[in-house]
């Protein structure tokens, strides 16, 4: 069964960020000579409750597609890039996650493998974007609204935003208690995430887009100094 995990890193001094800032060349290469890594991307964030466009260079994130759980915890256990990481950050938190639903492409592939949904465990919400560049202003304009519904909102256990390229790709990750508050969050009419879909569909802001669905199966680590899944409090980045 495909698993996703997604390390966050925490990197305190503007030296440790140099260093990282250099690994997203490195990493690449890393993870090209990775045969169990079907698909990676490797992702710095932003400020706040992560979903401005303002970068936040002391936390970065790498994403992964593996065959399985055994093969995913094995190598992000083991592998070096994941062992240079952690050993460079001040804190670092991963999560297992199943696909459960995937709409959309991401670098023009479809990363996951929907599966069938876990019963009891927490789900995780990914979007992507690939933003027009004639459209910037109109998206960062909503983002604010967004972010701020997302960090008042009592259900939500952890969140962040994140992308490959500052401005022009966009990705936003929460985990959530069940699926009834997800979609509480996701589909309230009067909801600046609902209006800020509805222009997204009627200006075609996007050049490309993923939708994604998981279900947690496992997490390690900490952030902010508890697991945000074992203390349902709310956690930014």
């Amino acid at each position: 069964m495909q698993t996703v995990s997604i390390s966050f890193f925490r990197f305190p001094s503007w030296r440790a960020r140099l260093w990282v800032l250099g690994q997203m060349g490195a990493g690449q290469l890393a993870f090209r000579a990775m045969p169990e890594a079907r698909f990676w991307k490797l992702c710095g964030s932003g400020t706040g409750e992560g979903f401005t466009p303002v970068p936040n260079t002391s936390v970065w994130a790498i994403l992964t597609v593996w065959d399985d759980e055994v093969t995913a915890r094995r190598m992000v256990g083991s592998a070096k890039i994941f062992k240079k990481w952690r050993a460079k950050s001040s804190e670092n938190y991963t999560v297992f996650l199943t696909p459960t639903s995937v709409r959309g492409e991401w670098s023009g592939k479809v990363p996951f493998a929907a599966e069938t949904p876990t019963k009891n465990s927490p789900l995780a919400a990914l979007t992507r974007a690939t933003i027009k560049p004639r459209t910037l202003r109109h998206f960062w304009r909503r983002e604010p609204d967004i972010s701020a519904a997302i960090g008042s909102d009592p259900n939500v256990l952890f969140k962040i935003g994140i992308g490959e390229v500052p401005w022009l790709h966009q990705v936003t990750f929460s985990i959530w208690p069940d699926a009834e508050s997800m979609a509480a969050f996701a589909r309230s009419p009067d909801g600046p995430h609902a209006k800020a879909i509805k222009a997204v569909r009627d200006g075609g802001w996007f050049k490309e887009e993923l939708y994604a669905r998981f279900a947690v199966t496992h997490a390690t680590g900490t952030w902010e100094g508890r697991d945000p899944l074992a203390q349902p409090e709310r956690s930014a980045a």
